[in-house]
């Protein structure tokens, strides 16, 4: 399977280490300052070892690698996705940056310190002009001017993150469990529903599962019940994208009762079709405490799944 590739490139001090950073913690493979004459075989290496996603670093510090970058991309664009991020600003911000790390431009030469902003000012124009045709082949200008690194951060992830063009959505999954064996360590999101009324304490149907219609009936036929379902599926419909557009690869919701087989499994259940149909997120629900207490194996059937329609 070729490889997503995302080559990000831009002017120094303008934040590209950032999105890389961004990239990477998004699942991409990255590779900074890399020679462009090095770029097919990185790609070709990447591709036999099944990494999917891939993002390059190139910047001036290649220097002389530089000039044939445009037809080493056209090569690599063949019969893959390919995008060019290019990272900008204006000469005065990123002036301001260089003064704050207090670090040099990698074009500057003079050492005196009397000097140092004049020798910065004159490595970005150096530098603009010989990016000018990465920019000009980009297919992302982000300019970082009014940028923070978090919204920086965002604006990758908007465009290369989870639900963005043929990339995965995020994974989420409903986890019912009760409460007297534990939350979920890995529990991103808790709701507990022991305020619910109990069939466990109902004889007829006290032994029977939370996948039973008679159990399900019971406690979704309540107005309380009613009424944590509405403003429940209201914060996830409004929590789950936002979680989803700050780059998170997968979320889990713990739903509780007391022993986890009864009200936490049918609100799972319920949850999560709801939940995926307001979100269009893919929902794997697991039962984790389903087989506790003498539970029969017809009455704990596999995890389920939902998507929107």
């Amino acid at each position: 399977m070729p490889v997503v590739l995302v080559v990000v490139s831009g002017l120094s001090g303008a934040g590209k280490s950032t999105a890389l950073r961004a990239l990477e913690d998004l699942g991409f493979y990255c590779v900074d300052n890399l020679p462009t004459t090095l770029l097919a075989a990185a790609v070709a290496a990447c591709e036999a070892g099944g990494i999917e996603r891939v993002a390059l670093g190139i910047d001036v510090r290649v220097r002389s690698f530089l000039g044939d970058v445009g037809t080493r991309l056209d090569a690599l664009r063949a019969g893959r996705e390919l995008s060019l991020v290019f990272l900008d600003a204006s000469d005065e911000a990123l002036l301001r940056r260089f003064s704050e790390t207090r670090r040099p431009h990698p074009l500057a030469s003079a050492q005196d310190a009397s000097t140092a902003s004049i020798d910065v000012l004159g490595g970005v124009l150096a530098e603009r002009e010989r990016l000018a045709p990465l920019r000009a082949r980009a297919t992302h200008v982000i300019d970082t001017t009014g940028l923070s690194v978090h919204e920086l951060r965002r604006r990758v992830v908007h465009s290369f993150g989870p639900g963005a063009g043929e990339l995965p959505r995020m994974a989420t999954r409903f986890v019912s469990f009760g409460f007297k064996y534990g939350a979920p360590v890995d529990a991103d999101l808790l709701l507990d529903v022991r305020f619910l009324d109990n069939p466990y304490f109902v004889p007829d149907i006290s032994h029977l599962p939370g996948t039973d219609p008679a159990i399900i009936s019971f406690v979704l036929d309540r107005d309380e019940t009613r009424g944590f379902v509405r403003r429940a599926i209201d914060l996830l419909s409004f929590t789950l994208p936002l979680h989803e557009r700050e780059g998170k690869s997968y979320l889990t919701v713990g739903i509780g009762c007391t022993g986890g087989r009864h009200r936490s499994v049918v609100l799972a259940e319920h949850l999560a079709r709801e939940a995926a149909a307001a979100t269009g997120l893919p929902i794997t629900v697991v039962h984790r405490d389903l087989g506790r207490r003498g539970a029969t194996p017809s009455a704990s059937p596999p995890s389920g799944s939902w998507e929107k329609p």
